[in-house]
């Protein structure tokens, strides 16, 4: 399921990705949205292009806050599926 991949790449060990703190291992609210929120600018965004392109990371993340948003809400009124094989 995709959000076990999710909080599997959240919480990989020697990361210092969000869900390897306290709050993560908690599986505090808010981390675990903001963890969603990383995975999805990367996954479902141009975020990554625009870094690639140059741009500084928090300009790139202003341009992707609407796709984020969009994701966010496609995401909460998705029925849950199995992952799709790679």
């Amino acid at each position: 399921m995709r959000n076990k991949v999710v909080a599997e790449h959240a919480c990989r060990k020697y990361s210092d990705r969000v869900g390897r703190s306290a709050a993560g291992k908690s599986l505090d609210e808010t981390v675990v949205r903001l963890a969603l929120i990383a995975h999805l600018r990367h996954t479902e965004t141009g975020y990554d292009e625009l870094l690639f392109k140059g741009w500084e990371r928090e300009n790139a993340r202003s341009a992707a806050v609407i796709e984020v948003a969009e994701a966010v809400d496609r995401w909460a009124t998705a029925p849950e599926r199995p992952c799709s094989p790679a």
